[in-house]
């Protein structure tokens, strides 16, 4: 079981603070959701735990098994575990889907490890007819060409073949439609285990039918400001963020635009 904590987190895009002292604690086995209005810093947090350059970590740690992920470059983190599903997937021309993957796959090899290319075939195949993906998917570049359900669809993909100990999936439900939805959810829920964890933003609870939610985190104004389970999700979907704003008497800020694409 692998754990990743964020302790006391402060960062800030441009001179301006978004988040400002996350404290989170997931271990592998658990689903935890971050809910919460526009702006609030949700898309900043999982991309500083990927180490977006343009994200500056005024104050805290990052925290994986006990190792400090804020001195591990973007690609050690993600040899160690740590995968995101972004919001808006970059479009690669010239590279296809199956070397992009083969190619992180040998990245995290060790020196002596043999890399099985029917074993890459059996799994990718499995994996493509699992999302109900197009038979051509091997051989198009990366995201080109794609719709917005196909490109979300490719993230979870590459997540299933990568296996990473935690995935950070950033909005995967917006632009799919229900039966997308449906298999987006349940490929992503297949995959819990005792070695693998997902921590899920999102705005509706369509998605989080289909997942086995273990922790529910509603974050306003750059903090974490309550946690519990599921009947969380419910509350939010029917009142909104109006009644935890009342209880903590917050005070809406206008929402920071950073201009940043993952």
């Amino acid at each position: 079981m692998s754990k990743l904590q964020i302790i006391d987190l402060h960062v800030s895009v441009e001179g301006k603070e978004i988040l400002k002292g996350v404290n989170l604690e997931m271990n592998t086995g658990e689903f935890h959701v971050i809910m919460g209005p526009n702006g609030t810093g949700k898309s900043t947090l999982v991309a500083t735990i990927m180490g977006h350059y343009k994200y500056e970590v005024t104050q805290g740690q990052i925290l994986l098994d006990g190792e400090d992920v804020l001195q591990m470059s973007v690609d050690e983190r993600s040899r160690k575990g740590l995968f995101l599903a972004m919001q808006y997937p970059s479009e690669i021309e010239g590279v296809t889907n199956s070397d992009f993957i083969k190619t992180a796959l040998h990245a995290r090899m060790d020196k002596d490890e043999k890399f099985s290319l029917i074993k890459y075939i059996k799994a990718f195949d499995k994996a493509t007819s699992e999302l109900k993906m197009r038979e051509d998917l091997p051989h198009r570049y990366v995201n080109v060409g794609f719709s917005g359900g196909e490109k979300k669809r490719n993230e979870i993909l590459q997540m299933k073949m990568l296996k990473p100990k935690f995935a950070l999936l950033d909005e995967i439900d917006s632009g799919l439609d229900v039966d997308a939805l449906r298999i987006v959810g349940e490929n992503v829920n297949n995959m819990k285990s005792d070695s693998f964890g997902a921590l899920v933003i999102t705005h509706y609870q369509r998605l989080l039918d289909y997942i086995d939610t273990t922790h529910v985190h509603i974050m306003i104004n750059g903090k974490i400001v309550r946690s519990g389970g599921r009947e969380l999700i419910t509350k939010v979907d029917n009142e909104g963020y109006d009644w935890i704003k009342a209880e903590l008497g917050i005070i809406d800020e206008a929402p920071v635009k950073t201009n940043i694409i993952l």
